[in-house]
């Protein structure tokens, strides 16, 4: 999420993220006016990661988040295991 200058945000994106998944996020978000990777306008209070799997190469997992409320939502997030950056999120 935007922490004020966008810096630290940044500076994650950059360690974290791939490449193309970063180019793809801008996108996603100025269509849907939103943070790309938590697929939300806010921060959720609190989130669960789990495994769902490895194969070709990729480590992949389902992360659930929980907001005010106790709403939640999942998001499916692959990694590359050989570069360890995050490839690819989806809802």
């Amino acid at each position: 999420m935007y922490d004020g200058d966008g810096k630290t945000s940044d500076q994650l994106r950059a360690f974290y993220l791939a490449e193309p998944l970063r180019g793809r996020l801008t996108k996603w978000e100025e269509t849907h006016h939103a943070d790309g990777v938590l697929r939300a306008q806010n921060v959720p209070l609190g989130w669960k990661v789990a495994s769902t799997g490895n194969g070709t190469g990729k480590a992949n997992a389902t992360v659930t988040l929980t907001w005010g409320g106790g709403d939640t939502t999942r998001i499916r997030v692959q990694a590359d295991l050989a570069t360890r950056k995050i490839v690819s999120i989806e809802d």
